[in-house]
């Protein structure tokens, strides 16, 4: 069966997309511990991040450093944070998150509620940036 986030890249559930190629995509988490928090996954899904092959673990990686830059340019934070959990969904995945305070990416905090056109702009303003 496939994971939300298989689900979310071939489009049945919407997202606020960030970018994509044709191996990974980057899209808004909706429970955000920051604006501008987003999730990068492979588009082929493998459960552990660490059971990725070496291509596709470099690929991710060096997608997630594209769209991180990006969002050091759209959202004001002195870091973009990257936490890998795997936990929550079975589908490899790597969260960027703007930091201004390193307690900001404590996943036991409370996430942030945001409104579905701040996020579109959020996700917009991004995804200007991406190169």
């Amino acid at each position: 069966m496939a994971t939300i986030f298989t689900k979310i890249i071939e489009g049945t559930i919407p997202c606020y997309k960030i970018a994509e190629d044709e191996n990974y995509f980057a899209f808004l988490d909706i429970s955000p511990l920051a604006k501008g928090h987003t999730l990068v996954v492979p588009k082929r899904e493998v459960d552990y991040i660490f059971d990725l092959d070496q291509t596709t673990l470099t690929g991710l990686t060096l997608f997630a450093q594209k769209v991180a830059k990006a969002i050091d340019k759209a959202v004001p934070c002195k870091r973009v944070g990257i936490a890998v959990i795997g936990l929550e969904v079975p589908h490899a995945h790597i969260h960027l998150i703007p930091l201004q305070l390193i307690d900001e990416i404590n996943f036991s905090r409370p996430k942030l509620r945001l409104e579905a056109d701040e996020m579109q702009r959020i996700a917009e303003a991004i995804s200007h940036h991406i190169l």
